[in-house]
């Protein structure tokens, strides 16, 4: 077996080797005749070409729209799309409260500015007992400071937009304290200030509220997270109406003033010193954090910052002529007309209605105010994620007439102390959320000019329904306050439904 199989090996490696054909090409396979009798497919025919001759080289006019095509040709991306008055639409990019990193003392910035706003607007309902007797006025004329504020709010509205062109956010913020600085000078300089000279003072503080609240509202609904942060902002509006009432209270009180005998009441200018001071700080704080805002700005040529753009006039002219931003003025004006009414009125209803006592019901305001920050705060945010803006306010409006129409109906100090507190944490998250709404509901060319009109307009429905609320008061009773107030929440109610819902954003 050893044997056969060594033969074998042998064998097969002394093999010769076979002979290769030469390499060749293939050729077509002969054409066979199908079965079916068709004819078979046929060897195509040679097609003949053109010679070809070199030509000049294309010149330069030839060859640019050869390239721009080719790249057309070799683009990635499509091209970017136009709308119908043929810009170009843009993503929006939203800046956040942590960048840029000065975005945070902008926002320390307005949010002292609105803590001073508070703390002005809420004082005044704790003072008007002792300007009353100062001045020897009754409600009606007091009521002339909250009418002077109201047209100081309407006469800045048109100046809004076309400051910010030209000074930017910075310099309208130093002059909106500026202005401050010259309305509060005359209460605080004499006792024996005339009251017509403190109303035209209180039109300056009016001027000057107006545009910082503008700025602020802007700067914050354009941060991302905007619901929340503006619940903050109006949440120092809130920390200052809180603490404004306790410290008005206790600079006349620990003067010796009496309200029901007017001894030293003209001790109720010296509060003004407060907010004297804090208009000059927030002047210098305000500028130096806002200097080179419109620089950092995400769209610096998209809202309108430019001095060629349209005229702060015809800004406003279109503003006015947005359904969104006249639904939005009336609704603020009915919202602050509710605040500020219930703010400025509420302790003198609790001294003529049910007997209490000045040096202690002034603590009442606090608790409203207590109630507004809270619920700016700790409900903005989470209420208007959760459930939405719209059915938030829906919810939190008929809640805050229901426990106003309980401080109407039940005749308890106490009782009535406790349902104004609630009536301000249900109030207190409308305003952020509303303020969101409306920046969603505008364009961003339309948002300063529009916001502005909604602010201005709006806010003097704080001074608006506080005079008529006086001048009613001095003929039936201050109980009218409660009526009013549930008059102007259903007024808000109807503004809301109105406003057209939000639709898909495209750009």
């Amino acid at each position: 077996m050893d044997v056969m199989l060594r033969s074998l090996v042998t064998i097969e490696s002394t093999r010769a080797p076979q002979p290769q054909e030469p390499d060749r090409p293939p050729t077509l396979p002969e054409s066979v005749a199908p079965k079916n009798g068709l004819p078979g497919p046929q060897r195509p025919e040679p097609i003949e070409l053109e010679t070809i001759t070199p030509g000049p080289p294309p010149t330069d006019a030839q060859a640019a729209p050869r390239a721009a095509a080719d790249r057309d040709l070799e683009r990635s991306r499509p091209t970017t799309p136009r709308s119908s008055n043929g810009e170009g639409f843009t993503a929006e990019v939203q800046a956040t409260v942590w960048e840029p990193h000065v975005n945070r003392f902008r926002m320390a910035a307005v949010s002292v500015i609105f803590f001073s706003i508070g703390l002005y607007d809420s004082a005044a309902g704790a003072l008007i007992p002792y300007v009353e007797k100062h001045h020897s006025i009754g409600y009606a004329v007091v009521s002339l400071v909250f009418v002077g504020n109201a047209l100081g709010f309407i006469a800045g509205a048109p100046f809004i937009d076309s400051l910010r062109r030209r000074v930017g956010h910075a310099g309208v913020l130093a002059l909106a304290q500026l202005v401050m600085v010259c309305g509060l000078a005359p209460i605080v300089c004499s006792p024996q200030t005339p009251f017509a000279v403190i109303v035209v003072a209180f039109f300056l503080v009016g001027f000057s509220m107006t545009l910082a609240l503008a700025m602020g509202n802007t700067f914050c609904a354009a941060l991302r997270g905007g619901t929340a942060l503006l619940g903050v902002l109006h949440g120092s509006y809130g920390v200052g109406g809180t603490v404004g009432p306790l410290m008005a209270t206790a600079v006349v009180t620990r003067s010796g003033a009496n309200a029901e005998t007017g001894e030293r009441a003209e001790i109720w200018s010296r509060f003004y010193l407060i907010s004297l001071g804090l208009a000059v700080f927030n002047g210098f704080f305000a500028y130096w954090a806002f200097r080179g805002y419109e620089a950092d700005s995400p769209h610096p040529g998209n809202d309108g910052n430019n001095n060629n753009s349209t005229s702060g006039s015809a800004a406003l002219a279109g503003a006015l002529r947005n359904r969104v931003v006249l639904l939005g003025a009336l609704f603020i004006f009915a919202y602050q007309g509710a605040e500020v009414s219930i703010s400025g009125w509420v302790i003198s209803f609790l001294i003529a209605a049910r007997g209490g006592d000045p040096a202690s019901v002034g603590y009442v305001t606090s608790g409203f105010w207590v109630g507004i920050t809270l619920g700016r705060l700790l409900l903005s945010g989470p209420g208007a994620s959760r459930f939405g803006e719209r059915r938030f306010v829906y919810a939190l409006a008929v809640g805050a007439a229901v426990f106003e129409a309980l401080v109407w109906a039940v005749p308890n100090v106490i009782g009535n102390a406790v349902a104004v507190a609630f009536v301000g944490l249900l109030l207190g998250p409308v305003y952020p959320c509303a303020v969101s709404v409306f920046m969603r509901s505008m364009d961003r060319a339309e948002r300063f000019g529009g916001l502005g009109v909604i602010t201005a307009f709006g806010s003097s429905g704080g001074a608006a329904a506080p005079f008529t609320t006086g001048l009613l008061a001095q003929l039936a009773g201050t109980f009218v306050l409660h009526p009013i107030v549930i008059v102007l929440i259903g007024v808000m109610l109807l503004c809301w439904w109105s406003i057209p819902k939000e639709e898909k954003r495209t750009e």
